[in-house]
């Protein structure tokens, strides 16, 4: 029996990347409400300043500091700024203005003092003619300076961004109300075997349900896509080929199973500029990709800790790959809080849950490529080199987040 040469992760990682040079998606408009996932298409810059004027960074009054450099010191209080527009009075020698927090700071004044510090009751209470000032304040103190933040025209998010929820109020902060976002790509997810079900389905004898769909499809759209279709088709020849036909327009497909050495292979049947390899990683070892009917496919074991990793090795990056997308993925350290056997030659990833003190794998049985009943255990993956055999208590392994 001839062995097929491994390659390494890095190499084939950058197979799967060159993909993405085969499609280009659309620039949209979406209002910020429905813009978080999305990845931004262009650089968006400030059209107001943050904050848009001098505010107050308390309820209290606003006064000139040096009227309030000896206390106390009663002034007179000739109006109330809150945090609405209309006319404020000035404040003069010996006067202060009443400012709520977010109100602006009136013309004159250099400093706020905060309610607690005069005789004045806090809350809603009337305007006083007069109020005490106990303790002094210098210039500044609490005031909140036009454009402290941002300037009207600074950079406030790159291209490539994802956007979070701080980022569309970002966005919303500085003056727009829609955000220019990459389209989603549009996959498709295909299960092969024929003794995969649908989920639910009482079993005959050899079938299992098929979780595979299910799961690439949830793992694509965490991944900001928008899952077409999401389905299953048996081992006879032509059934991939038929089922790929019948998707319309996609921007990539992931398939699970048909990709090893077994005499029922239908991804290998299926022809095209599909390139299989043995990637040496374990979980997810047998890999292919490449175009059909220019559209990048990536198919991945069918066993479903297999397809897991493997979604996030090369999936994930090919989806960021079509979008732009500068996702930083979340990685650290973190010792082992016990041991196991790692392949040689193979990079290993290890489903693992994550302690105070460290990691530990989130079954007994490691990285078992079709332990999917426990894998929403899980919490991130550790990463064993291909030149180690063994994981020691104690020993240092980066740590992938999912």
């Amino acid at each position: 029996m001839t062995r097929v040469p491994m390659i390494g992760v890095e190499e084939y990682a950058q197979r799967v990347l060159a993909l993405a040079a085969a499609r280009s998606l659309s620039v949209e408009r979406v209002p910020l409400g429905r813009a978080v996932g999305r990845v931004l298409a262009e650089p968006v810059a400030a059209r107001f300043a943050v904050p848009p004027f001098d505010n107050s960074a308390m309820d209290g009054f606003a006064v000139r500091a040096a009227d309030v450099g000896s206390v106390p010191v009663w002034l007179d209080v000739v109006g109330e700024s809150a945090a609405a527009s209309g006319s404020i009075p000035a404040v003069t020698p010996g006067t202060a203005v009443r400012v709520m927090t977010g109100g602006r700071i009136p013309p004159g004044a250099d400093a706020v003092v905060p309610v607690e510090l005069t005789d004045s009751r806090p809350g809603p209470v009337p305007l006083p003619p007069r109020v005490r000032i106990d303790e002094a304040v210098g210039t500044g103190l609490h005031v909140r300076r036009a454009a402290d933040d941002l300037a009207a025209g600074d950079p406030v998010l790159p291209a490539g961004a994802v956007l979070t929820a701080a980022a569309v109020a970002a966005l919303a902060s500085v003056g727009h109300g829609e955000a220019p976002v990459v389209a989603r790509p549009r996959v498709a997810v295909i299960s092969t075997g024929t003794e995969l079900v649908e989920p639910g389905r009482a079993l005959m004898p050899g079938q299992i349900p098929d979780s595979n769909s299910v799961l690439l499809a949830a793992l694509a759209l965490g991944a900001g896509a928008e899952v077409v279709a999401a389905r299953r088709c048996g081992d006879e020849p032509g059934a991939l080929a038929r089922a790929l036909a019948e998707l319309g327009g996609v921007d990539v497909v992931f398939t699970s199973g048909g990709v090893s050495a077994g005499a029922y292979e239908p991804v290998r049947q299926l022809g095209g500029s599909v390139e299989f390899s043995a990637v040496a990683m374990q979980p997810g070892k047998p890999q292919g990709c490449g175009l059909v009917d220019g559209v990048p496919l990536v198919a991945f074991p069918g066993n479903p800790v297999s397809a897991f990793v493997s979604f996030h090795v090369f999936g994930v990056p090919l989806l960021d790959a079509l979008t732009g997308a500068a996702r930083r993925r979340r990685e650290w350290v973190a010792p082992a809080l016990q041991g196991w056997r790692s392949p040689a030659g193979r990079r290993q990833y290890v489903p693992v849950v994550v302690e105070a003190d460290g990691i530990r794998p989130s079954h007994r049985r490691g990285s078992g490529s079709h332990l999917i009943g426990s894998l929403h255990l899980a919490e991130a993956l550790a990463v064993v080199p291909a030149d180690s055999d063994e994981v020691g208590v104690g020993d240092r392994l980066r740590i992938m987040g999912i």
